[in-house]
Formats: C-alpha cells, sequence, structure tokens
C-alpha cells in the first residue's frame, strides 16, 4: 500500500460520507488518471430512485463524461468498499486499469470475498487489484452508519412501545 493510494483512498471516504448525509450506505468512489481526478462518485440508489447509482458507476459515469470516452485507459478505481457484480462487470467494460478498495464486502463482494470477477479467463481486459487500503477506517465507517440506523429503528420501537 503506498501513500498515494492512502491519500486518493482518504477522498474516498469523504465522498463516502456525502452518500451517509443522505441516508444511503456511505461508500464513496474515485477515479484517477495521471494523479488527477477524473470522476467522483457516491451512493444513491436510494435518493436517486435508481439501482445502479452505486459510488463505483456514479464515477465511472462521471470520469467518462469528463474523459468524453466511455474508456478510462490509463485509470485506478479507488472505493472504499469492494466492488459487487454490477460495479465489477462495468470496470471491466470502461476498461479501468486497477481498482483499489478499502474493506471486503462479505455478502455481496465480487472482487475477492464471493467472487474473483477479475480472474475470469473468459474476460477481455485484466484489472490489477488492490485490496484493504485504510482497511479499518473504511470499515468503521460503513459499521457506524449501520449501528446508528439499528440504534434509530430500536428508539422507535421503544417509544411506540411507551405510546402503545
Amino acid at each position: 500500500m503506498s501513500k498515494l493510494d492512502e491519500f486518493w483512498m482518504v477522498q474516498a471516504i469523504e465522498l463516502a460520507q456525502r452518500a451517509a448525509d443522505l441516508g444511503e450506505v456511505p461508500v464513496g468512489a474515485l477515479v484517477i488518471r495521471n494523479d488527477k481526478v477524473l470522476g467522483v462518485g457516491y451512493n444513491q440508489p436510494i435518493s436517486g430512485s435508481d439501482p445502479t447509482a452505486h459510488a463505483e458507476i456514479n464515477a465511472l459515469r462521471d470520469a467518462a463524461k469528463n474523459a468524453n470516452n466511455y474508456r478510462l485507459p490509463g485509470t485506478t478505481l479507488y472505493v472504499t468498499l469492494e466492488p459487487c457484480a454490477m460495479c465489477a462487470g462495468a470496470i471491466v467494460h470502461a476498461r479501468v486499469d486497477r481498482v483499489v478498495f478499502g474493506t471486503c464486502e462479505p455478502k455481496a463482494g465480487a472482487v475477492v470475498s464471493q467472487q474473483r470477477f477479475f480472474e475470469n479467463p473468459w474476460l477481455n481486459h485484466r484489472v490489477n487489484l488492490t485490496a484493504d487500503v485504510l482497511q479499518e477506517r473504511c470499515a468503521m465507517q460503513i459499521s457506524h452508519f449501520f449501528q446508528q440506523r439499528r440504534d434509530a429503528k430500536k428508539r422507535v420501537r421503544e417509544q411506540a412501545n411507551r405510546d402503545g
């Protein structure tokens, strides 16, 4: 793990906070080319009424628009959470060179946890992978979000029981 990877992951963590502020699962992503931000994104499927509005997809869309090209060679995608199958497919189609993620997604992670999508021999593009960059910080951000959500639901139930 390089200092540069850590620097960009901090930026992704800040983007993830934008998602949390909207009540979305806090996942942030950015696409970097030549040490410059080409695209940014954070989770917005609920607020955007779009099941495909994952952080990675939003960052890829932004980068493609800024590059004026649906292909993104020479780029690195930084994301706080391991990509799902949908996002892994989009990453391959966009021809991203490298993915750096913060923490694993044990239920739906498609690059190391549940499958190794990027290793499929039939893919026409190879993606380099770096895992666990600022892993603890990324994991804590997500854990904290879900703990707050559970606590809020518990308070609502307790209030309903008192009122009931």
